[in-house]
């Protein structure tokens, strides 16, 4: 019985000590991606916000400006933001997972870290890195932080997938979205509009719709790269906000979704909610 319980012990004393050297490297890699975020920064420009500069725009992307932002208000030049919800593990059924991130995103040079821990089973998490920093674009997930289960970067179709989040994001901090910030919008109807941004050799565009009230309620675009057996396929891919509030002195959502479309129809992989959110503005 005692060499049982001494067994247990050492078991529980070596997975803690496991998880707490993995939880240290992967914060150290954290530290790393995010010093290159913040060197790749650039002063943002204007500083503040002029609705001059709407004039001309599509109707719905003016709404949703004067809604979302007040005029001369700071630009915004970092964001920090905290989620919990769930992830889906699975390609082509459920398997939802509740996971916690943190993400740091700057506004010049576009780019992001997303760091999060998807809880598989009690005290085994898989940690993620999904980022976007200088041009490229990455993507790593460990076990415990440790044994590498998916390690992605430098690719082209990755750029272009990472810097469409980034885009697609902005709902977060709508400054972003401004044309002075190199953005070029076009217009659809009367609830959308497509809108292009370019970083360095990358081009994205998206297609925004805005709903009743003039916010932002979904993105799309026909062809954004996802992973199936080791391939990237383009697939058709679909996100959406909802839970409006007022933080940092804009309107931004709290809750989102985003999917795949797929033949059989649409297929959610993450759905989650902000916890915290907080601007840094431009000086």
């Amino acid at each position: 019985m005692l060499q049982t319980l001494a067994f247990i012990l050492l078991l529980a004393a070596s997975g803690f000590a496991v998880a707490a050297y993995g939880s240290f490297h992967w914060k150290r890699g954290t530290r790393n991606l995010r010093s290159g975020l913040n060197a790749a920064r650039i002063p943002v420009t204007p500083q503040f916000v002029d609705f001059h500069e709407l004039e001309g725009l599509p109707a719905p992307v003016q709404r949703y400006f004067r809604i979302a932002l007040t005029d001369g208000m700071p630009m915004v030049a970092r964001v920090d933001v905290r989620h919990r919800g769930g992830m889906n593990m699975s390609a082509t059924s459920t398997q939802w997972k509740p996971f916690t991130s943190d993400q740091q995103i700057v506004t010049r040079r576009p780019g992001f870290d997303w760091n999060a821990r998807i809880n598989m089973l009690p005290g085994v998490a898989v940690l993620v890195h999904d980022a976007y920093v200088a041009g490229e674009g990455s993507l790593r997930a460990a076990l415990l932080g440790l044994v590498t289960v998916a390690d992605m970067r430098g690719t082209a179709d990755l750029a272009k997938g990472e810097l469409m989040r980034f885009f697609a994001e902005a709902a977060w901090y709508p400054t972003a979205l401004l044309p002075s910030q190199g953005v070029s919008w076009e217009a659809v109807d009367a609830h959308s509009a497509r809108a292009t941004l370019v970083d360095g050799a990358v081009t994205v565009t998206l297609h925004f719709g805005f709903d009743e009230t003039g916010v932002i309620e979904t993105v799309r675009v026909d062809a954004r790269g996802r992973t199936v057996g080791g391939r990237t396929v383009p697939t058709p891919w679909h996100g959406r906000f909802w839970n409006y509030q007022d933080k940092g002195g804009m309107r931004v959502p709290i809750n989102g979704e985003v999917a795949w479309i797929l033949p059989a129809g649409a297929q959610p992989y993450r759905r989650g909610e902000v916890t915290a959110i907080a601007h840094e503005f431009a000086k």
